[in-house]
């Protein structure tokens, strides 16, 4: 694999007749999400943890291959803000080994108002086993620092790429031998699509700093009004017309 494309999420609504097909229920659609992509950015564990149960269901639910990114919790981000890891780590993990070969990279989106700490950031990244991926998704501009690339490099975690309104709002530091991107919001019409130079751009960067053979997850969170599925399937085809290998899309 080389760019693993999916969306934040799989449980919206006003998918309906653009994934969806109408009268398909709502216990049907993550089997439905996994026919047409191969990977999905879990957001249910950073509002409340699933239990090893709905992690197993999951995987039982999907073909094999597919894989699920996790956001971990809030708890853990947002309320310690990344001190004392070591339990809310351990319960994640615990939690999402129901997902078995399932599980993709653990993602660590900060709050804005937490400023850089190398110490802190360090500590927690320690927490994850070995062989687990971890993204950070730092939110406020201290922390584009040589000391926070440094740590991120030394403990093997992604840096993950940004975008709001259709340009990048993280460095584009290249920080171990995979690649992690979230597009939030694109400034095409209708809002919050990414138009097609938009799209070109980001494969272009990926190309800069991977090879092919190199795993890049690449997720759309725009996802009002289908948003994220017509962009993430535009973003695939511009990513295969450029010689990229990439996962299915519809």
């Amino acid at each position: 694999m080389s760019v693993i494309v999916g969306t934040s999420g799989w449980q919206y609504d006003d998918w309906r007749g653009v994934l969806y097909l109408e009268g398909t229920p709502k216990r049907r659609w993550l089997e439905e999400y996994a026919e047409r992509f191969a990977t999905v950015e879990s957001n249910a564990a950073f509002y409340r943890l699933p239990s090893p149960d709905t992690f197993a269901d999951w995987h039982a639910r999907t073909p094999e291959g597919f894989v699920f990114a996790v956001k971990a919790s809030r708890y853990l981000t947002h309320i310690k803000r990344l001190h004392e890891p070591a339990e809310p780590v351990q319960r994640l993990l615990a939690a999402a080994q129901g997902l078995g070969e399932r599980l993709g990279p653990v993602l660590l989106q900060l709050p804005p108002t937490l400023r850089a700490d190398a110490e802190l950031l360090d500590g927690c990244l320690a927490a994850f086993p070995a062989g687990v991926r971890v993204a950070v998704e730092p939110r406020h501009p201290s922390w584009w620092t040589p000391e926070i690339r440094a740590v991120l490099t030394g403990r093997h975690a992604a840096l993950c790429w940004a975008d709001r309104e259709s340009r990048p709002v993280t460095p584009l530091w290249r920080t171990c031998e995979w690649g992690y991107l979230r597009c939030h919001a694109g400034r095409a019409r209708p809002r919050p699509r990414y138009g097609r130079q938009a799209l070109a751009g980001w494969v272009g960067r990926i190309a800069d700093s991977w090879t092919d053979s190199a795993e890049v997850y690449v997720y759309f969170n725009n996802d009002l009004g289908g948003a994220a599925v017509v962009d993430a399937s535009a973003f695939a085809a511009a990513a295969a017309r450029a010689g990229r290998t990439v996962t299915r899309t519809p």
